[in-house]
């Protein structure tokens, strides 16, 4: 079975756009929770531009035990002011799982993963340190990307493949060059010990494609397509249509 993981973070944007409570952002993980969705994900950035760290806190509290909690962010970011830092905010709130990504403030998303030749022997200390507090730690990668078997020579137990460019494909009617690059990539990893996880630009038109080229995915995690969606259909309806996909 794939898992859904609904990312609340544009949730976080509609309440910080005007200040104050509203929307709640505690309400809506429990909708989507309430509607069948398995898991929580957030994305705290130092800048606090949609989730902060007091969200994290509140938003844990609230999650049932069978619910997984997966916090995304970049662990080598220092912190600043009231964001704490990525390994302050996991030995807080121990998620089910940390999902370390290279983004940047200057970044408006989330737009590329790690260069695992690069990157795979700074990663491997923080990865301890963040496997003293998770249940597990998954990498972002993009779907070309050489060497994910680094990924689990350095500690981590699953990485994300990055879908960004299979969703602009596919819009554009011609996803089957980037689809092959996550179905490669993906055999890849799970040859290799690690689990594998999606997510970025997913949405209810692609999302059936994506899990017919790969039927081995741990989990996906949907948050901005999904709340879009769900402004015309409802929240609760909205995480039901991704289960159907997910369960058929």
């Amino acid at each position: 079975m794939i898992r859904l993981s609904v990312n609340v973070n544009k949730i976080a944007v509609l309440r910080n756009s005007r200040g104050g409570s509203e929307p709640d952002i505690g309400k809506a993980a429990t909708a989507c929770l309430r509607a069948g969705a398995h898991g929580i994900t957030v994305h705290p950035r130092p800048d606090q531009r949609h989730i902060r760290p007091d969200d994290v806190h509140a938003i844990k509290a609230l999650l049932p035990p069978q619910a997984e909690f997966n916090i995304e962010g970049n662990g080598f970011a220092p912190a600043r002011g009231a964001y704490p830092g990525l390994l302050a905010l996991v030995a807080a709130a121990r998620p089910t799982q940390v999902t370390l990504v290279p983004d940047g403030d200057e970044q408006l998303t989330s737009d590329h993963g790690f260069d695992l030749a690069a990157d795979a022997d700074r990663l491997r200390p923080l990865l301890a340190q963040l496997k003293q507090y998770a249940s597990r730690v998954s990498l972002f990668i993009d779907a070309g990307v050489r060497d994910v078997e680094r990924a689990a020579e350095a500690g981590a137990d699953r990485v994300e493949i990055y879908t960004g460019p299979f969703a602009q494909a596919f819009a554009a009617g011609d996803a089957g060059r980037e689809l092959e690059l996550c179905t490669r990539v993906a055999e890849r990893a799970r040859a290799s010990g690690l689990g594998v996880n999606a997510g970025h630009d997913l949405n209810l038109a692609n999302l059936g494609a994506l899990k017919l080229a790969v039927p081995f995915l741990a989990e996906v995690s949907i948050g901005h397509a999904l709340v879009g969606e769900a402004l015309y259909h409802g929240l609760e309806a909205t995480v039901k249509d991704y289960l159907r996909i997910l369960n058929a």
